[in-house]
């Protein structure tokens, strides 16, 4: 049965203003550049430059020609929100700028030759049967970011089978497979790290220093990932001097050969453009803004021209002269909201960033890592007056320059600790000690978590060796027994 009810609703929607708002908020100063110009490219209605005053007047006859509003007629009688509302536009009108607003941008780069082409490259100087080369194709196909191929061989045939409709052996594949890992770079299209080493091993000069560092990753591998050279120096009946140049020929090896190629890629990526510029001149900090880039923006006189005149002939309207002055004002709001959108971005920024620096003020002083107070995002949000999501979204991808380099904002976030006197100090500084004390341990008696316990004790620091061992864990710093060396 049917029956009709009334029911209120108390929904929380953001707007297609604050979700591009929300967005402009996350990127750094180089992908807003990309945003910027990409947004000057869909609206006509937005341009670039300094916008011209009314009154401007290029020579004395300017404004001629141009009819004056009638008297009765205000600026307010001719607003875009007055003319036409939200709701007059249709939903797959406003449902396209939520999606034009929630579309990441992609930052396009120049890059070399990739991995996959190049050793499609070498397989095809290899002069491969059809099936062989289908086989090499493939197989390269899934070789992964490291150079490793993860995918069995069991797998890859039945992959065969159904791709390309062939009945292909396993060892037609492992022979295939063979040729590939003796491609450049060396190590490549290995199927674990073992066999990585190996085949590096085998193409450098033999050697007894790498005779003895093959027969280490062949028969000794678990010992040698465990650092127990006492066992391996049994084993093989080897001296310590003989084991220390086999490792040393080991820890020259490469770990990912497709690491290394990809370096290319990543450091075209890693190029760091502050966001913000932190200066120390007689004691005294200026901040400045990074938009260098980001052009000043303004509506098009054109386009609001063009509403105003369809504006005024409210009276005899087409159809198509509805739907162009709908378009108009779309693009026109579209505008707007992204002007007012950039303020707000630069604005939010500016008062974080003036809120960390006089939070840390010592730091951006001295530069010292000691220097750093107890600050988490709650802190920072209290004091600039916005949410802790903001401020999230705000420290997140961004970095300061300033007199002794450049820092991401995330960097200046610490929990507190208490010392043995009641003082409040930052849990980086800990960890400075900490990775000071492990820098300077002797390599061949590493100090344990409980060492280190110890000594931040002797220093006024009381914390568990648990906490340690996560400070240490954060630092991506092993425990003692894999910092061992010989």
């Amino acid at each position: 049965m049917l029956r009709q009810q009334l029911q209120q609703k108390l929904q929380q929607k953001l707007s297609p203003q604050q979700i591009q708002l929300i967005k402009l908020l996350e990127l750094p100063t180089i992908e807003l550049e990309e945003r910027v110009k990409h947004e000057l490219e869909e609206n006509p209605a937005l341009e670039e430059g300094m916008e011209m005053p009314d009154d401007f007047e290029s020579d004395g006859n300017e404004n001629e020609g141009r009819e004056e509003a009638p008297a009765n007629e205000t600026d307010t009688d001719l607003s875009l929100g007055d003319y036409l509302t939200e709701d007059d536009i249709p939903d797959y009108k406003l449902r396209e700028i939520r999606e034009r607003t929630e579309q990441k941008e992609d930052i396009p780069f120049s890059a070399g030759q990739s991995l996959n082409e190049y050793l499609l490259q070498q397989s095809g100087l290899r002069g491969f049967p059809e099936k062989e080369a289908k086989i090499a194709e493939y197989i390269i196909g899934n070789i992964d970011d490291d150079g490793y191929l993860r995918r069995s061989l069991s797998s890859i045939a039945d992959d065969l089978i159904f791709q390309t409709g062939q009945v292909v052996e396993e060892k037609e594949i492992e022979d295939v497979l063979k040729v590939i890992q003796d491609f450049d770079p060396p190590g490549i299209c290995s199927r674990n790290l073992q066999e990585c080493l190996l085949i590096q091993l085998e193409k450098k000069e033999q050697t007894p220093a790498v005779e003895l560092a093959t027969a280490i990753i062949r028969d000794y591998f678990d010992e040698f990932s465990r650092k127990h050279y006492d066992k391996i120096c049994r084993a093989l009946n080897s001296n310590e001097a003989d084991l220390k140049k086999a490792i040393r020929e080991i820890t020259l090896l490469n770990p990912k050969p497709g690491g290394s190629w990809e370096g290319s890629m990543e450091s075209a990526m890693s190029q760091i453009t502050p966001d913000f510029i932190v200066e120390t001149l007689n004691g005294e900090l200026f901040l400045s803004m990074n938009t260098r880039g980001i052009p000043d923006l303004h509506i098009n006189r054109d386009y609001m021209d063009m509403f105003q005149s369809y504006a005024s002939n409210k009276v005899n309207q087409t159809p198509d002269m509805r739907d162009a002055v709908q378009f108009v004002k779309q693009k026109l709001d579209s505008a707007q909201w992204f002007i007012d959108a950039i303020k707000q971005r630069q604005e939010t920024l500016r008062r974080t960033m003036e809120t960390i620096i006089s939070l840390q003020r010592n730091f951006f002083l001295t530069g010292g890592d000691t220097s750093l107070r107890p600050m988490i995002l709650k802190d920072v949000a209290e004091r600039a007056g916005y949410d802790v999501s903001t401020i999230s979204r705000v420290s997140n991808s961004k970095y300061v320059q300033t007199n002794f380099g450049i820092y991401p904002l995330k960097y200046f976030f610490s929990e507190s600790m208490s010392t043995d006197s009641g003082e409040e100090v930052s849990t980086r500084e800990v960890k400075k000690i900490m990775k000071d004390h492990i820098d300077g341990e002797d390599k061949r008696k590493p100090l344990t978590d409980e060492e280190l316990t110890s000594i931040l004790k002797e220093k006024g620091y009381v914390i568990a060796r648990r906490t340690v061992a996560k400070y240490r864990e954060q630092m991506d710093i092993p425990v003692a027994r894999l910092r061992k060396e010989i």
